[in-house]
């Protein structure tokens, strides 16, 4: 019996529609999932231009519909987050605890398979007649996706706030496990954050989570600014766009942190020109890590890794899904990770260009589709 499922599809010509997909039942080892909220980035506006028809997103949140047969944890009510970087478990980088960079099931990693056995069939999600791919093997700007067990959490919660969950298996994940589990970030340590959008927040909030002493945030704009002192910046820099490579806000970052650098620094800019700058943020034998996953031929002084400076390019925070979302979510319990806040505005799926506007034009820390 299949279901039929109001979609964001990309085109793949840099435009989108909103149609509808007929999803099949679930089998054996997947779930379909109702999502009610859906986190947006950058890269869904990026998938517009992928060259194939497409259904959107990569983050989002809901409670399960149907399981598969083989499906013992889940069962039908259970409210999950959705996760684009599925473990097999089984891989050389499973077993080596790189759950975000599996051999067999990453939709990004070079050389992994992605496809088989990675993400639900793709016969069963029909457009028009003919088989769609899913964005991330996930497809959240959906009233349903169809997935693998392995793409999702569950969330033992009552009254959970489904849009703070839907943001929580990207940016969030990205910004802070690119702290605490890449970086590892020390308590009293200093740290500088190049770029203030909504990866960056979250780099400043797991610092101030991680106990930094020093929390210093540059941007070219004012207003995030502000926002990223109500996430835990001691400290502001206005950066000027004519900067080159940032050396001068980089000798103002000097002047806070002794003369000598910061312990860390994180790009979060996703500016090309911008991958080396916070190598010339850190004192010598500091961490530079590059966040925002510049995929793009740059060149770099190498005097700026002297003396001993080491330089990360993790992805996805080195994200293992079923312990990270529930640490996640302890936090934002809590009161210490602030997901609420950073949610600017909530949209429906009819509003998507609305929401991608917002988005390019800097209005929003985060955006939102909710789903009825």
């Amino acid at each position: 019996m299949s279901i039929r499922s109001k979609t964001a599809i990309a085109k793949g010509d840099g435009s989108f529609i909103i149609d509808h997909i007929l999803l099949s039942d679930p089998k054996s080892d997947e779930v379909l999932v109702k999502i009610k909220a859906a986190g947006l980035c950058h890269t869904d506006h990026d998938s517009l231009s992928w060259g194939k028809p497409i259904v959107m997103g990569h983050e989002g949140a809901g409670v399960i519909e149907k399981v598969g047969n083989e499906i013992v944890h889940l069962k039908k009510g259970d409210q999950v987050i959705l996760n684009w970087a599925t473990p097999c478990m089984t891989c050389f980088q499973c077993q080596e605890g790189n759950q975000h960079i599996c051999e067999n099931n990453s939709p990004v990693v070079a050389g992994a398979n992605g496809h088989t056995p990675g993400h639900a069939s793709l016969e069963s999600s029909q457009w028009q007649g003919k088989p769609i791919e899913r964005s991330f093997n996930l497809g959240t700007l959906s009233e349903y996706a169809l997935v693998k067990e392995s793409a999702v959490v569950k969330v033992e919660e009552k009254d959970l706030n489904f849009s703070a969950a839907s943001i929580i298996s990207c940016g969030v994940m990205t910004g802070y496990g690119s702290v605490v589990n890449s970086a590892k970030v020390s308590a009293g340590s200093s740290v500088t954050i190049l770029g203030c959008g909504g990866v960056g927040l979250n780099v400043i909030q797991a610092a101030r989570i991680s106990g930094a002493g020093l929390i210093i945030a540059v941007d070219i704009n004012g207003d995030k600014l502000e926002l990223a002192k109500q996430f835990g910046a001691t400290h502001t820099i206005l950066a000027d766009k004519q900067d080159k490579g940032l050396e001068a806000a980089a000798q103002k970052v000097r002047t806070l942190c002794e003369g000598r650098g910061s312990d860390y620094a994180f790009e979060c800019t996703a500016i090309p020109a911008l991958g080396a700058a916070p190598l010339a943020m850190i004192r010598n034998a500091g961490t530079a890590v590059q966040v925002s996953g510049i995929e793009e031929e740059i060149k770099i002084d190498m005097r700026l890794f002297e003396w001993d400076k080491i330089y990360i390019n993790p992805l996805y925070g080195k994200c293992r899904p079923q312990i990270d979302f529930p640490k996640l979510m302890r936090l934002y319990k809590k009161g210490d990770l602030r997901l609420d806040e950073m949610i600017t505005r909530e949209y429906c799926l009819e509003d998507l260009q609305l929401a991608f506007d917002d988005m390019l034009d800097g209005k929003n820390a985060k955006g939102v589709i909710v789903f009825d």
